[in-house]
């Protein structure tokens, strides 16, 4: 049991009071510590009542003389003194903080990079376990193992993640028949459509191919970058780089600013929410959005048509190889 002294006593009654608690016996207390952070003890030292202190266990000395002496300003074994800084000598320490190497500025104001294998900021490639996966095509696949997501085979049975990647290994090739195929069709919003319809019947669907960008740890990717990984083990890239790779191309084709601007408001709707985004079916909105009318749209193109196909030409730069 400790008793603590925190704030002056200038009383040997009250002294006494308070170091009298710590007395008190009960079924297995021995001993009792002080704690006294005010010094008071040097105030009403009483050999007949404090009596005489017991030999140390260790050393047999008393008072104890193991380690270091008592210290003679803040009088604690060791010494609890505040500690200079050994560069500068001041207590708390001046010194001036050591700067980033990169930018020379402290705190670093350097810009946070995406790591090109795990797509974070900060790196987290370390902190995931991944599983290795050999498929029939003789490639490696990588997956991460993420307990919280749960797959589901067609009869309704649950699935481990790879045994899902497998199955869809071996469904994929009845889509398309090879990557430029993959290309060709995802070019083109109507053909990719279709496609993203009939992978929805065969039980893949919009769901299942998102959580499919965790797994293959791409989640600012393309849905395109999920099934060009998993049917030929394609290298993935996150929405942003692909915007990127594709604007200088995409600039060289359309030269006007109406079109130029149109292009970009759409573009930054894609890296934010998805391929959905470049859908037919979102032209519209997408007009409104940025038109406010489709008549005004249709001053700043010359017609409806010409709108469209800026729409869905420009995306093909997208996914060129």
């Amino acid at each position: 049991m400790p008793v603590v002294l925190m704030r002056p006593c200038n009383n040997m009654i009250e002294f006494k009071q308070i170091i009298g608690r710590g007395t008190r016996m009960y079924d297995g207390k021995e001993f009792f510590t002080i704690f006294d952070f005010v010094k008071a003890h040097y105030n009403f030292s009483d050999p007949e009542w404090d009596g005489e202190p017991l030999p140390c266990g260790v050393c047999g000395d008393a008072p104890c003389s193991c380690g270091d002496e008592m210290c003679k300003v803040c009088g604690f074994q060791p010494c609890n003194c505040p500690k200079v800084c050994s560069k500068c000598a001041v207590e708390p320490c001046v010194c001036e903080p050591d700067l980033c190497p990169q930018c020379e500025a402290f705190p670093c104001i350097c810009e946070a990079v995406e790591c090109a294998d795990c797509g974070s900021t900060p790196c987290v490639c370390e902190k995931v376990e991944k599983i290795v996966i050999k498929l029939s095509d003789g490639k490696i696949r990588q997956i991460q193992h993420i307990s919280s997501v749960m797959y589901w085979s067609a009869d309704g049975k649950p699935i481990t993640a790879k045994e899902f990647l497998e199955r869809m290994f071996d469904d994929l090739p009845q889509f398309f028949e090879n990557e430029d195929k993959l290309r060709e069709i995802w070019s083109d919003p109507d053909t990719r459509e279709k496609l993203l319809h009939d992978l929805a019947e065969a039980g893949y669907d919009s769901e299942k191919l998102d959580s499919m960008k965790e797994l293959i740890d791409a989640r600012d990717s393309d849905v395109y970058d999920v099934l060009a990984y998993v049917a030929y083990a394609a290298k993935t890239q996150s929405r942003n780089q692909r915007v990127s790779h594709a604007k200088p191309a995409i600039n060289q084709h359309y030269k006007e600013y109406h079109q130029q601007a149109f292009i970009d408001f759409i573009l930054e709707r894609y890296v934010a929410e998805g391929v959905s985004e470049l859908a037919v079916g979102k032209m519209k909105s997408m007009i409104e959005l940025k038109y406010n009318t489709i008549s005004d749209a249709a001053v700043e193109f010359g017609s409806a048509k010409v709108i469209r196909d800026v729409y869905v030409g420009f995306q093909q730069y997208l996914y060129r190889d």
